[in-house]
């Protein structure tokens, strides 16, 4: 047991500086007896009895061995549980983000019970020992199994891994086509309202306070002159020429598990953001930061651009597993969904960026400003390429 005051600050130092992990393992289970009595995630000392009693209220087979921070998300609080008999992912949701923990669960429950009904391979929900799907005890806790034999990617080596992953998301949303999507709740409101995301810019650039504006005219006309494009989307789920449907809402690489042999997506995963919406959010997500040629906050804006290939690339995995299901009217707005989704993270950053940084981490004084700029840029060629993406869509619905 670590009783000394200074050893278990220079503990929270260390893993605050190097982000490292200190695992609790139990040895002589089931006894858990151990020398060590708090575990560190990225700098914060939990003790260990605590993170084992909620571990215990749930349905998990065997004797816990160990529990050990696990990923990198930012959001929630993530462990690894291993028992003598299976592994499970713990973690401790962040009530400050999710402010519905109890509809957040219910859509987690909903969609993954009904693909499971349909024999889809799905994130499978430990209930508590009373029978809830989360414990709410000091936090917010929920426990999954542990998908075995799987990999996630951060970045995109090859076209392969990208077509796999439209593909992954295609069939998601295909799978779930006949799900009542009116039946979720919406865990971040107005999650891609773009017109109300505009009505936040216009306030933020009203106000101005820290005199920013005139530091990126060029970018507010951009989004100013624009305004007609950005109630497309929504005026179309309202007067129901768009489909209402399951959304996922945060369609990036490291969201699907491939399988660790084959290579193929098996699991999607990250289902917080599960809400009401339009595919146009999901696929279009996907293509502004899968088609981009760099990152999100490179400096060098010679070297951004919206990559044709690869969007032809994404468009190939997730329109082909979409056949069944897409409607003319989504196919034909997928290039505008490409471009939507771009601008409206555009103009979300460059919202943040007059307000003061108030929303988004950021590295250096401008780097909302960067990366406000990367997305317009994008955006822009999007638009001059509604043909060619159009063309390269219906093309693959054709074959």
């Amino acid at each position: 047991m670590i009783e000394n005051k200074k050893t278990l600050e220079k503990i929270n130092k260390i893993c605050y500086i190097t982000n490292c992990y200190t695992t609790i393992m139990f040895i002589g289970v089931p006894s858990f007896k151990s020398s060590v009595e708090k575990i560190a995630h990225k700098g914060v000392l939990t003790s260990m009895n605590e993170l084992l009693e909620k571990v215990k209220k749930f349905n998990i087979l065997g004797e816990v061995k160990s529990i050990e921070p696990y990923g990198s998300g930012h959001i929630n609080r993530t462990y690894l549980v291993t028992t003598t008999e299976k592994r499970y992912i713990f973690q401790k949701m962040n009530e400050k983000v999710f402010r519905d923990i109890d509809g957040l669960m219910k859509n987690v429950v909903g969609v993954t019970t009904f693909l499971n009904d349909k024999g889809v391979e799905s994130i499978e929900v430990v209930f508590t020992k009373s029978g809830e799907s989360y414990l709410n005890e000091d936090g917010y806790y929920r426990v999954y199994v542990f998908v075995e034999n799987t990999v996630s990617y951060q970045i995109i080596k090859d076209a392969s891994v990208f077509k796999n992953v439209g593909k992954a998301f295609g069939e998601f949303q295909n799978q779930l086509a006949e799900f009542d999507a009116s039946k979720l709740v919406e865990t971040i409101k107005q999650f891609h309202d773009t017109p109300k995301r505009f009505n936040d810019f216009k306030n933020a650039l009203k106000e101005d306070k820290l005199d920013r504006a005139k530091t990126c005219e060029k970018e507010i006309n951009f989004v100013l002159s624009h305004a007609d494009t950005y109630s497309l989307a929504m005026d179309g789920i309202k007067n129901k020429t768009i489909p209402l449907r399951v959304t996922h809402n945060d369609t990036k690489l490291n969201n699907i598990l491939m399988d660790a042999t084959t290579g193929e997506a098996r699991v999607v995963i990250d289902l917080d953001t599960i809400m009401p919406g339009s595919m146009l959010f999901d696929f279009g997500d996907s293509i502004r930061f899968g088609a981009s040629t760099v990152q999100e906050d490179e400096k060098d804006l010679d070297k951004v651009h919206f990559s044709l290939d690869l969007f032809r690339v994404y468009a190939e995995g997730f329109v082909t597993a979409m056949k069944e299901s897409i409607t003319e009217k989504e196919a034909e707005m997928l290039p505008y969904g490409s471009y939507l989704m771009t601008v409206e993270c555009g103009m979300r950053f460059l919202t943040d960026y007059l307000s003061g940084d108030e929303y988004f981490a950021i590295k250096y004084p401008d780097h909302n400003l960067v990366r406000a700029r990367t997305q317009i840029k994008l955006a822009g060629e999007m638009e001059q390429n509604f043909d060619k993406m159009k063309e390269i869509v219906f093309s693959i619905l054709n074959k």
